[in-house]
């Protein structure tokens, strides 16, 4: 069985955020599935569960209901009580690192600073789990904000469009699940 977990912060403030893209993938990918499923809001878990089948597998869908700084803590224990294998976890994250319009999916590699990211690597004690990488960038150069401050505004009605689409483009590599195959360097795909 797979997790896929998207990161992003809770409450209704965030939802629109560049921060949340990975909340907002796991809601595409659950509306784009044709089935019913169960929807588990877990407290014990810190995070809201759903189980569901995508391409034939068996899938946990998660979004963790920690702020994104603790994200590390809602994803051991949904291994945990799950008995998942880390080599099973995908988690789905914004990047500045990577142009709007633009994702990897590495193994093991993510951008300079996220502190999703970092409290996940340490919570699991392994950086050997895989990434969509979501490019999230499209700063201008002159009066250019600071990261911290830019990933926590609202997408614009264009950068979701071109979001919608590359949603699209990565769940038919979910689909066609080549991109979990990888090279002697550990990429998957670049897009």
């Amino acid at each position: 069985m797979k997790l896929l977990i998207g990161l992003g912060n809770p409450g209704k403030k965030y939802i629109n955020n560049r921060h949340n893209v990975g909340f907002m993938f796991v809601d595409y990918i659950i509306n784009s599935v044709n089935q019913n499923f169960d929807l588990k809001k877990d407290n014990k878990l810190k995070a809201n569960v759903y189980k569901l089948k995508f391409n034939g597998e068996d899938f946990i869908v998660a979004k963790p209901q920690t702020f994104m700084n603790l994200s590390g803590n809602a994803v051991q224990k949904i291994i945990s009580n799950f008995k998942l294998q880390i080599s099973n976890l995908i988690v789905v994250h914004d990047d500045l690192d990577i142009p709007l319009g633009k994702f990897k999916i590495q193994k093991g590699v993510g951008p300079k600073l996220h502190n999703g990211l970092t409290s996940i690597e340490e919570s699991l004690k392994t950086k050997d789990f895989l990434r969509i990488r979501i490019g999230v960038e499209n700063r201008s150069e002159e009066n250019r904000l600071p990261g911290e401050a830019y990933v926590l505004q609202d997408f614009t009605t264009e950068e979701k469009e071109i979001i919608t689409k590359v949603f699209e483009e990565i769940r038919k590599k979910l689909i066609d699940s080549r991109f979990m195959i990888q090279d002697s360097r550990g990429f998957i795909h670049e897009s």
